[in-house]
């Protein structure tokens, strides 16, 4: 059988046909033109559309930082994103933190043009293996945009579609600012955990140094932090923020940021994190700042961090030794007499109490008592009063529209016909009302508002005669400022918190001897002895002036006085109004008084003495006011019908004329014969002197070269004039006087005695 022929080979495929070639090629060209027109798109958004400036600014995340006189955080409040920020640029930070940054973040940031394509690469595929996300791939610039973009409230929404929008502008970024610009802001920018946005708020918090002192180590620490913040913090996890440390280090190795001796030597160093602190001063200060400077940055102020927490301290201890007498809480102000600066203000004893902390009872208001009368008798001694004058202090009633209003004293007592100078210096309520009748309280209210009390905003006719007492609600800020006025003599001017604004000027609201005249009131302790004794807490080793003042029903106790340099003003009490039991203003507020304006004239040392240029001095008959009736010649005592003359200061067109009599011979006149001093304990040495005193005939010193010889005891004579200091100084003491070169006309010698 014949082998069957082999089958046939099939037919070649046809050729295709010329119609579908050509639709292939022109799908082709098609998709090639769109990718152009895409590129083209592409490129024409990132460089029509720029990038915008204002998302670059720095103030959009610097925080508020308000510092004390000396530069030091006081505190430092959050900022438009809610975080702590201080922008610094890139020249004044430490250069290992940009390169932690580069080599922890994005190793080919200064290759790239905005987006790392071998990033992007790498992300997707860790992200398809691990079949979740788990790498952004995301440079540097990108995150940059991102957080201008939160922080200008344009970064809503997650996905894919915010990663173009990203990574678009991250292109128009890098074309609008260069490399270091950017580094610049993610380290201003980047978020370091509990509040701190920025490498120097993360230095300061974590490290408490600037960021231009960080070393290698502790750049590392800081730079491991922004990829998660809440968890890799050395507060939250000391261990994995020191493991976060070491990876970094070594990433700066891989990448040739350091060696690897440099990395050896970071891991050998020694980390320092400080403790977990909130930097929070002032809290009642700076809390009144802060409302009134809402801007970013660094807000300068006046006030005193050293003596702020000395006062803060004061007012604890002061409170807790008046617990038994149900005193719950004080307040202090302390204000710099010629620039009217704010240099400590403490509103409460503890801010962060629940309850009742964050009340602030310098700017709170209540009812300020006696510490009004100061002004009550500057605007008598104005409408033509003297120190001298006699007041009744006398069983007395004024009529009202709700009845007979009769005041009474603070120790229940009368004590009939007293100077003026005595009514101030011991708080005597009846003689202040009356002389409140007399001058009018609608002429007294317009006083006391133009000594700056804005507080008193009723009428005249609303606080009556009761406005000479402290019935009206006022600030312990005012008061304090309105005692700076006496102090500076009659100028009140505004008190001044920020130190970038510059001191108000004066403006005069009462005569400059008129307030002089009652700054010696306020300062003479002789004078408060009926009231206060001879030791009190107003009595300090250095001239001060003060007043106290206690509300009805003892529910405020005030203390305000000032020295030539600074005033300070205090509150004792309960912000819920329950009364004090048995405290005065000496023992209460008083107490606190004392101790502040101690520890501020400690920082604050100037002029020492009050002055009382443009004031006389006359001799008076302290039980008359008037001046004792021309003596006999040769007289060396007072008349009897003057048994105890005293010296008193007056303005010069309402000083009494004072009789003259002849004087025959030289005589010592003051100390008297037989005179006997008492050195007072609490006073410095160098405040213990009298003042010597000599009376000289008429033409007795014409012809007289060299003045007056001067012998006590058995010390060499000396020359001096009619009147000088003596230091004082226990024992025995014999005084004489005699022309120069005259010693046969010399006085009778004066004998008297200092107890020590």
């Amino acid at each position: 059988m014949p082998d069957a022929p082999p089958p046939a080979a099939p037919p070649p495929e046809p050729p295709p046909s010329a119609p579908r070639w050509r639709r292939l090629r022109r799908i082709a060209l098609a998709l090639a033109g769109l990718a152009a027109l895409a590129a083209l798109t592409l490129w024409l958004l990132v460089v029509l559309v720029p990038f915008p400036a204002e998302w670059l600014a720095p103030t959009r995340v610097e925080s508020r930082r308000v510092v004390d006189r000396h530069g030091h955080l006081l505190r430092e409040a959050l900022s438009d994103i809610e975080g702590r920020g201080v922008w610094t640029p890139l020249d004044r930070i430490s250069p290992w933190v940009p390169k932690a940054f580069v080599a922890i973040e994005d190793r080919r940031f200064h290759g790239h043009s905005g987006l790392d394509a071998q990033g992007i690469a790498r992300a997707l595929r860790d992200n398809l293996a691990a079949g979740r996300v788990v790498a952004g791939g995301s440079t540097l610039t990108q995150q940059v945009v991102k957080l201008a973009r939160q922080a200008a409230g344009q970064g809503a929404g997650r996905g894919l579609w915010r990663k173009a929008v990203e990574a678009l502008w991250a292109l128009r970024l890098e074309r609008a600012v260069g490399k270091r610009a950017i580094l610049e802001q993610y380290v201003n920018r980047a978020p370091f955990g509990h509040g701190a946005t920025g490498v120097e708020a993360a230095a300061r918090l974590y490290l408490d140094k600037p960021a231009r002192a960080l070393s290698l180590g502790e750049a590392a620490l800081l730079a491991g932090l922004p990829r998660a913040p809440s968890r890799d913090n050395p507060y939250v996890d000391p261990a994995r923020a020191e493991a976060r440390r070491r990876f970094v280090l070594a990433r700066m190795r891989e990448t040739g940021a350091i060696t690897p001796a440099e990395e050896a030597e970071a891991l050998a160093q020694e980390v320092r994190v400080v403790s977990r602190e909130v930097q929070f001063a002032a809290p009642h200060f700076t809390t009144f700042a802060l409302a009134r400077a809402p801007a970013p940055g660094t807000l300068p102020t006046t006030l005193d961090g050293g003596l702020q927490a000395e006062v803060e301290r004061l007012a604890r201890q002061v409170v807790r030794a008046l617990a038994d007498k149900r005193v719950g809480q004080a307040a202090a102000v302390v204000l710099d007499n010629a620039s009217g600066d704010v240099l400590a203000w403490v509103g409460s004893v503890d801010f962060f109490d629940p309850a009742e902390g964050q009340v602030d009872m310098v700017i709170g208001r209540r009812q300020p008592g006696s510490t009004l009368k100061p002004f009550v008798y500057g605007l008598a001694l104005e409408r033509g009063f003297t120190a001298a004058d006699r007041l009744p202090d006398l069983p007395l009633w004024f009529p009202t529209g709700l009845g007979d209003y009769r005041p009474r004293n603070y120790d229940r007592r009368f004590h009939g016909w007293v100077s003026l100078r005595t009514a101030l210096a011991n708080s005597y309520n009846v003689p202040a009302v009356w002389m409140a009748h007399r001058l009018g309280p609608a002429d007294l209210l317009r006083r006391l508002r133009r000594l700056g009390f804005e507080s008193l905003t009723r009428s005249a006719d609303h606080y009556g005669l009761g406005l000479a007492l402290g019935n009206g609600e006022v600030q312990l800020l005012e008061l304090a400022n309105a005692y700076r006025a006496l102090a500076n003599e009659g100028l009140w001017s505004p008190i001044r918190w920020r130190r970038d604004v510059p001191a108000a000027r004066g403006a005069r609201v009462m005569p400059a001897d008129v307030a002089r005249l009652l700054t010696d009131i306020l300062a003479d302790p002789v004078a408060r002895i009926p009231a206060f004794g001879r030791r009190n807490s107003l009595t300090l080793p250095f001239p001060a002036a003060a007043k106290t003042g206690t509300s009805t029903d003892f529910t405020d106790n005030w203390t305000a006085g000032y020295t030539p340099d600074v005033t300070v003003a205090v509150w004792v009490g309960n912000f819920d109004g329950r009364p004090m039991e048995g405290v005065s203003g000496v023992t209460g507020a008083g107490r606190l008084w004392h101790r502040v304006m101690r520890a501020a004239a400690a920082l604050r040392r100037g002029r020492g003495r009050f002055s009382t240029a443009g004031l006389v001095r006359r001799r008076l008959c302290a039980d008359t006011g008037q001046p004792p009736p021309a003596e006999t010649a040769g007289a060396t005592h007072a008349p009897d019908d003057c048994a105890h003359a005293v010296d008193e200061l007056f303005r010069p067109d309402h000083a009494p004329e004072t009789p003259r009599r002849a004087v025959d011979r030289l005589r010592v006149s003051f100390p008297g014969a037989g005179d006997v001093f008492q050195l007072d304990a609490d006073t410095p040495q160098r405040y213990a002197r009298l003042q010597l005193r000599v009376e000289v005939p008429d033409g007795l010193l014409d012809d007289a070269d060299g003045g007056l010889i001067w012998a006590i005891d058995d010390h060499p004579p000396a020359a001096g004039p009619p009147q000088r200091w003596w230091d004082a100084a226990p024992g025995e003491h014999t005084i004489r006087v005699w022309p120069a070169g005259r010693p046969d006309e010399a006085s009778p010698p004066v004998r008297f005695t200092v107890l020590e």
